[in-house]
């Protein structure tokens, strides 16, 4: 019998508890709510918003204000200097640092003891948990796991005190036994420089037989290309012949989909997509047939929902897990485990099924264009560029996009910069797909587009190769869990990167 069929009995228990999601989620978030409340109630911010008086979720909400990383961010800053007991009990000792905010360069989020077991690691049993109630045949734990991290470096001066990449931080202190079966060796996982861990982890691990990959896609990516580069392989089943799954996270998989699966030919290979982020692990691709991620009720994670349709107004309506509608975007707040409080963590949702709670992300909340009121969010960009490499035979490999308030013939429209794997062979009937699909899409799209009166044809440049990943150098941002961001009603990042550009074509319809 071999080890998967071992530590697969491990994870029977666990199958059977998330049936309980079918039929139980909004009760098992009313027991997470009160857990969490309980255990903070005499914290200095739980003293101080009277948790221990709280009883019902309405008086939560009226006790509690939304936050984001700004109202939180003195009293993290105390967190990491030491101070005890003020978002969540005792001293927290690790902090993710993740994509900063208008005013700072990143923010750090505390990981409390409990929050690092109770959300992050019982995220990554879970993604397994799944998977072998998905895959009966799976042998991935008779060889390695591939485990794509960042790095990490002291806090301050607080003794046994980290803050870096919520990956690394995992990999530092993930259950020993995890060590056995895990590649590559820590030192190499936690280098800071990603070009040197590339070449190191290519090195240490393409005689492995590796049977399963997880981390980000786009640097998971650039690991796979040196592996087959160093083995002068073709396909990656030619170097690990048992390969059967990757488990990501992080940014969208569809633009990266297509390479992957030229990678990696084998038809027993499987993705399985993970909502998992610095701030806590929120859902798991439990289907593989169906795109969707089931949330994950019964963590130390309570969650709301706030329409995006109401989003910057006075007095949203916020919604427990109950009072969500299907096919509505929803700005997601978060109160967790790790001191967060109805904190807004950035990303937008929209459910497909309540029985149980599945949906899909949308995107950001700052990463969307609304410069003339046409709404672009994250998720048409994602299927529009999806559509338009189908219908063109094109590949693309890092993109963003924001608007062109008023260009020297005082036309208004949207600019994309697309770094291509495989360039269309006509890059105007690319732009024009592109185009009329994202018409198709978005409403608001398709009337700001009408006539071309209010907005222009969208206009494409064409990134150099490795463009994306040298402005990301120049923020020290390579590797680990940095994100290009996608989407801007402003042009700093565009103008950036344009400015990093040789020999800039401008292509438009």
């Amino acid at each position: 019998m071999g080890l998967t069929r071992l530590v697969s009995h491990i994870f029977l228990p666990r199958q059977k508890e998330l049936e309980r999601y079918a039929g139980q989620a909004v009760l098992i978030q009313q027991q997470v709510l009160e857990h969490l409340l309980q255990k903070a109630k005499d914290t200095e911010y739980g003293r101080y918003h009277l948790f221990g008086n709280i009883n019902t979720y309405e008086e939560f909400v009226k006790n509690v204000p939304v936050n984001t990383y700004e109202e939180l961010k003195d009293d993290i800053d105390r967190m990491r200097h030491g101070e005890e007991d003020v978002l969540w009990p005792g001293q927290i000792k690790m902090f993710a640092r993740s994509s900063g905010t208008t005013n700072d360069k990143s923010k750090f989020i505390p990981l409390s003891n409990d929050g690092l077991q109770h959300i992050h690691y019982q995220g990554g049993k879970d993604v397994v948990t799944f998977y072998l109630r998905n895959n009966p045949s799976s042998k991935m734990f008779d060889g390695k796991g591939l485990i794509l991290g960042g790095s990490h470096a002291p806090n301050y001066n607080i003794s046994n005190s980290l803050v870096g990449d919520l990956s690394a931080i995992l990999i530092e202190f993930i259950n020993p036994l995890a060590n056995l079966i895990r590649v590559p060796k820590k030192s190499t996982a936690l280098l800071r420089d990603f070009e040197v861990k590339r070449d190191r982890i290519a090195r240490e691990t393409m005689n492995k037989n590796v049977t399963n990959l997880s981390g980000v896609p786009s640097w998971m990516l650039s690991v796979l290309v040196r592996v087959l580069e160093l083995s002068g392989k073709n396909h990656l089943e030619e170097v690990w012949p048992n390969l059967e799954v990757f488990f990501h996270g992080g940014i969208a998989f569809t633009p990266y989909r297509k390479q992957y699966e030229q990678l990696i030919t084998s038809p027993n290979m499987h993705y399985m997509e993970t909502y998992n982020a610095s701030e806590g692990f929120f859902g798991i691709q439990s289907d593989p047939n169906d795109p969707s991620m089931l949330l994950m009720t019964d963590y130390d994670v309570f969650y709301e929902f706030l329409p995006m349709d109401e989003f910057g107004t006075d007095n949203p309506n916020i919604v427990p897990l109950e009072g969500i509608e299907l096919d509505k975007n929803y700005a997601l707040l978060i109160s967790t485990s790790c001191g967060l409080w109805r904190y807004m963590i950035g990303d937008t949702v929209k459910f497909t099924s309540k029985n149980p709670y599945k949906f899909i992300i949308t995107g950001r909340t700052t990463y969307f264009i609304n410069a003339f009121g046409e709404e672009l969010i994250m998720d048409n960009a994602e299927k529009g560029l999806d559509y338009a490499c189908q219908q063109t035979g094109a590949e693309i490999s890092e993109y963003t996009a924001a608007p062109v308030y008023m260009d020297s013939r005082a036309r208004c429209f949207h600019q994309w910069l697309i770094e291509f794997v495989k360039k269309p062979e006509d890059i105007h009937q690319f732009a024009s797909i592109l185009d009329k699909y994202l018409q198709e899409l978005n409403s608001d799209y398709e009337a700001k587009r009408y006539h071309d009166v209010t907005l222009q044809p969208l206009q494409i440049t064409i990134a150099r190769p490795n463009l994306f990943n040298d402005w990301l150098k120049t923020k020290g941002k390579l590797g680990g869990q940095h994100k290009i961001p996608r989407l801007s009603n402003t042009r700093k990042v565009i103008d950036e990167l344009l400015d990093l550009n040789q020999n800039p074509v401008q292509i438009g319809l």
